[in-house]
Order: C-alpha cells, then structure tokens, then sequence
C-alpha cells in the first residue's frame, strides 16, 4: 500500500484515516482497507472503533439529547448551511472519493455531491420553522377557552445505518434531518464505503454542533449488535437489503425503526406512448447508470405488444451505446458493481435465465466486477433476474396485451418502491397510482432520481416509513401537545 494519490485519484491517500466519535477524530490499531472496485488498488485504510469507542460515541449521544432538542434553532441551521456550502466548495475531490470508494462513475459522483448539497441546504431552511401547529379547541363545548400547541419533540439519538451505493448522499438522507430536529446521531457506513461519511464527519467538526451531537463509526462484527440492541439509541433509519433490514428489525423490536430496503422497479409502455426514442433512452440509462445498483434502477421493461417490435430494437440500441469502463473517464456511463463477488452473482442469474430459455439481446458478459449492461426477453416470472431484486446492470423485457396485464404483472413482486408508467392518458395515470402496489408512480419517465425533499419510500418488501428530508424529520421525532387554557380566541 502506498501514500501516494492514485492515479485520477487526487483526493484519495491511503493512510489511516480516522473516526469520530462525539465529533472529535480517534484512531485505533485496527483498520480495514478500502479498495477500489474497479481494479482492486487500494485506495485508504481506515481506522476501526474499538469497543470503548463504540461506548464513548453512545454514551455522549446519550448525554447531548435533552441539551441538544432545546438548541437554538439558528444553531442548527448554521451548521447544516456550512456542510452544504463545503460540500459545494470540495465537489471535485468528494466526487473523486464516492468514485474511487464505490465505483460508480465519475458524471454520477458528481450528480450525487450535488444532491447532498441541496439535502443539507433544505435541512438547514426546515431546521428554522420545523415546529409544529396550533389546534384549535373549541370546536366542542367542553374546549372553550382552550388552545392546542402541538409540537415535534426528537425521539432521541438516531442510529443512522448507511449503504455503499450512495455513499454521501443516503448519509446526508440521515444526518440532515437529525440535526435538523435536534437529534444526534451516529453514522453507521457501509464497510466498503466508508470514506464519504468520514469526510462528511470532518465537515461536520468544523461547526459549532455541541459534543455528542454525531459520531461516525465504520465498525464491524459484533460492534453492530451493540449498537443496534442499545436502548440509548431509540430510532434506527436503515437503508439497504431486505433480508439484513428485516434483521435489524426483529434485533430491536421495542425501536422506532425506519426502513427503506430492496426493489425491483418496472418501467411500463402503455400503447398510447409515442416518443420511444425518449423511452429507450431513458429506460436504458437509468436502467444501468449505478451499474444497475440502486434501489429505484430499472429493472423490468413491460411494453404493449403495439410498440414491441419498434421499441425493443430502440432500447438495445440504446443500452448497447451506454460507454464502460474506467469509472474515472469522464465519458463513462456504466461503471463496476460494488465487488467482484457481486458482478458473479448477477452473471450466474443471467446465465440462469438463459439457461431456462430466456434470450440474451446484449450483454451477459463480465470482467472483473464489471457486467456489460444486459437486456433479456422471454424470461420466466420464477427467473431470479425477474421476480427478486437484481442490483446489477440487467433489464428484463416483457410483452403484453393490455394495460391491466402491465399492471398484474408490474406487482408481481414482493417489492413496490416505484414504478415508471410512460401514457399520456390521465385516466390511464390515475388508474396507476391507484391500482400500482408501489410507494411512488412516475408518469411519463422512469424512477429515475429521489427527489429529496419530498417523501420516499415503498411499500410491500421495500421497507417502512419514509426517506425524504421532510418525511424523515417526522420519523425522528413524535408529537407533543400542551393545551393552553382561559384563551379568549
């Protein structure tokens, strides 16, 4: 291992890199090494919190939560707007770590530090009148003279459990909103993906958050456990695999747990569709833009036997010209998934519909932990590239008869994050939003981004609660009402 910058890698020097615990930088002698996905360099070390850290962080979060819930409100407000601002002052080298951590390309690292931005710029405006309401009591006899103030009161400290996809961005998901509210919080990151948070943990330093208001532990093993079973953290917000979520969930069955897990997203082509140029594209795009690796990626293509034999072509066409690669050249669309381990697993699924008379339009092929972008027709529904969450650069082709044959199969899944319906026909739209068993329906284009202020989420196997700044600041806390009485209103 060296100390020098990688190549393209400015940003990035492998030299141990500290935790925080209760806003304060520690190192330990155990570290564990971060390594690029796309061809194995390593890329940093970083220090693993010990056991007494682990105590020291939960212990301070402990103590800061009664202080830190009366916290002025501009207080909270400056810091998030600092975050926010350093973000987009550093954007090029954050950008540079996402990629060289996680793999994705450098376009979309890019995209996501500035998504982080506007997470940590609408925390700081929500943070200033993020309060409650006045209710009005004397609607009945028995209320005369009285007011209700309803306030939002924190929770308590957050257990903030972070994927690798989206290594600063679904931190920022998780931070923003807890300091928004009042409520400190410790950052659980990915293993593979830790650096994000950890340069997120050095900006948040900068402020004048009190002691305990976060900590940032890239811990493994039993360490996890701990943090997940200890009463003195109260809310869990969890964001990752089904299987590992619904386990976190029955750890700590006495938390305000929020969850956001697995999906298997389809983009549907009603027959009133005309821009399939349009569609093509966009299907393919962000069918394969993470590597196929979100939860919101296009996975199943269901498109009207009328615009089948004209729009299949366009999406091969348009998948076959997405670029891989160096995950650094700018020009790349399709970068590595997250390992090898996982490029294997989404080969051997591919092979496996074939195997089963599936027809392979393009891709299939892997190198290293790069899959080329995939297109399959004629699956099985019982094909695990259909009916479960691929997480890899595979699209699934469909063709159907009818709108209500889209959507029978469109929830023939265990998961309903989002779905993209492409029709111009509002009674065709409504009839999806209301028969569609998912948390979000995009009309005319795919689930192609979370728009972060707004809420998110899914519903069947894809989780409980709701991501969005907004949504996750209701989550952190609960309401608490205090009637005003011998008012004359």
């Amino acid at each position: 291992m060296t100390d020098e910058p990688l190549p393209g890698q400015e940003a990035i020097v492998a030299k141990p890199r500290p935790f925080w615990v209760a806003g304060r930088p520690r190192t330990s002698v155990d570290t564990i090494d971060v390594r690029h996905p796309y061809d194995g360099t390593d890329v940093a070390t970083v220090s693993v919190p010990t056991a007494a850290d682990v105590e020291d962080a939960i212990a301070a979060a402990a103590a800061a939560a009664k202080p830190f819930r009366s916290a002025p409100a501009h207080l909270r407000a400056s810091a998030l707007e600092h975050v926010s601002l350093t973000l987009a002052e550093r954007k090029e080298e954050i950008a540079e770590t996402i990629t060289a951590e996680n793999g994705k390309p450098l376009k979309w690292s890019t995209a996501e530090v500035g998504r982080a931005v506007s997470v940590f710029r609408f925390a700081a405006e929500e943070a200033r009148r993020h309060i409650g309401e006045l209710q009005r009591l004397d609607t009945d006899v028995a209320g005369e003279g009285r007011l209700g103030l309803i306030r939002r009161r924190p929770r308590g400290p957050v257990l903030a459990v972070a994927p690798f996809n989206f290594p600063l961005n679904l931190v920022a998901h998780k931070v923003a909103p807890a300091l928004a509210v009042g409520a400190p919080v410790i950052v659980k990151p990915a293993s593979a993906t830790p650096l994000s948070a950890l340069l997120l943990g050095e900006i948040l330093a900068e402020t004048d958050l009190p002691e305990g208001a976060f900590s940032v532990l890239p811990v493994r093993g039993s360490a996890m456990s701990t943090l997940i079973e200890d009463p003195r953290l109260p809310v869990i917000s969890f964001t990752g695999s089904t299987g590992v979520g619904h386990g976190i969930s029955a750890a700590a069955p006495r938390k305000h747990v929020v969850m956001e897990l697995g999906s298997n997203s389809a983009a549907i082509l009603c027959p009133d569709w005309t821009d399939l140029d349009f569609a093509a594209t966009r299907i393919a795009t962000f069918g394969n833009y993470q590597a196929g690796q979100s939860c919101i990626s296009v996975q199943r293509v269901v498109v009207h036997r009328s615009l089948a034999d004209e729009f299949i072509p366009k999406l091969v066409t348009a998948v076959e010209a997405l670029k891989t690669g160096d995950p650094h050249d700018p020009s790349v669309d399709v970068g590595p998934l997250i390992d090898e381990r996982n490029a294997e697993r989404v080969a051997d699924w591919i092979d496996e519909a074939v195997g089963a008379g599936a027809t392979l339009l393009t891709g299939g092929t892997r190198t290293g932990a790069t899959v080329a972008p995939t297109v399959l027709s004629g699956v099985a529904a019982s094909a695990k590239v259909s009916c479960e969450e691929v997480f890899g650069p595979v699209l699934v082709v469909t063709v159907v008869d009818s709108v209500d044959e889209a959507f029978e199969i469109a929830n023939g899944t265990d998961y309903g994050l989002q779905a993209g319906v492409f029709t111009r026909d509002l009674q065709i739209a409504f009839r999806a939003s209301a028969e569609l068993e998912v948390g979000g329906v995009v009309i005319g284009d795919v689930p192609s981004y979370r728009a972060d202020q707004m809420p998110y989420g899914g519903v069947k196997g894809s989780g409980t609660g709701r991501e969005g700044l907004k949504s996750a600041m209701d989550d952190f806390t609960e309401e608490q009402i205090m009637v005003l009485s011998g008012l004359e209103l």
